[in-house]
């Protein structure tokens, strides 16, 4: 069993126990308690309970781990990124840290296709381009596709963005240009919620300014404000999904070509706290 390194981590309590049991195999005689001894903590059963995700790492506590786990300079710092990652207690400080993470070489060498993936879901473009590549005038140029887009974006972003999906798998070459392929996104885990997160703030943010960038004609925006009881809210979001689903036959089985790329958004969120909050 090789070494392990925090690079090959999202979640630096898997690296955690992997790296004991690699020390385990070295040194049978290796322990909690030899661990606890050389990170300079009281608690014989630091560790395990950091494994067990039953304790989270402190300021002086991390230190004293990475003092036990004799990281390289570069490792220790992505160590603790991958604890600014979990423990992060807003999710502007968890994207921080991701984007940190992110551009890491180390770690952008070894999981190309996951970093790619959180990006597709990050990034409105990603997704508006994969669908704009199956109108029949599109032209994989990323001065036309930056053109194409509203809002607009740069010639650059949009080679950055083509070069994504075609990492992906999203879009194929078919002759001279790029066409869309059937394949699925694969998120890590670890950063799942925050992806998706991310896709819907920033789908949010385009329908907000559709208000004022489009006409009336080009647009349909519906609301309602009501009153819920609590459990009928799995009801609600059954007929939601229901519904999206039956937008998105109808998109599919339209034997017309595309047009136009579309954004489908449909919302429901509390605008007050239960009676049970009162």
């Amino acid at each position: 069993m090789n070494r392990p390194t925090p690079y090959d981590y999202l979640n630096y309590r898997s690296f955690l126990e992997q790296w004991f049991t690699y020390k385990k195999s070295v040194n049978p005689r290796f322990s909690y308690r030899l661990f606890a001894r050389l990170a300079e903590q009281k608690s014989s059963s630091l560790l395990h309970h950091v494994i067990k995700g039953e304790r989270n790492l402190t300021p002086s506590t991390l230190e004293g781990v990475i003092k036990a786990l004799k990281l390289r300079a570069g490792e220790a710092q992505f160590f603790r990124l991958l604890v600014e990652l979990e423990q992060a207690g807003d999710e502007v400080s968890r994207n921080v840290a991701w984007e940190k993470i992110s551009t890491t070489r180390r770690f952008r060498e070894a999981r190309p296709i996951e970093l790619a993936s959180v990006e597709y879901l990050s990034n409105w473009s990603l997704p508006a381009i994969r669908e704009l590549a199956s109108r029949a005038d599109f032209c994989a140029d990323p001065a036309w596709v930056a053109q194409a887009l509203r809002p607009q974006i740069s010639a650059s972003a949009a080679k950055s963005a083509l070069d994504t999906l075609v990492q992906l798998g999203l879009l194929i070459q078919e002759g001279e240009t790029l066409v869309p392929a059937e394949a699925s996104i694969a998120t890590p885990p670890e950063v799942q919620g925050l992806a998706y997160r991310n896709y819907h703030r920033v789908m949010l943010e385009r329908a907000s300014g559709a208000i004022e960038a489009f006409a009336p004609e080009q647009r349909h925006l519906l609301a309602v404000t009501v009153g819920v009881p609590v459990d009928l809210m799995p009801t609600l979001k059954s007929e939601a999904t229901a519904f999206m689903q039956r937008l998105m036959h109808l998109c599919d089985a339209s034997e017309a070509d595309p047009d136009q790329v579309m954004q489908l958004n449909l919302q429901i969120f509390p605008l007050s706290d239960t009676r049970e909050d009162v």
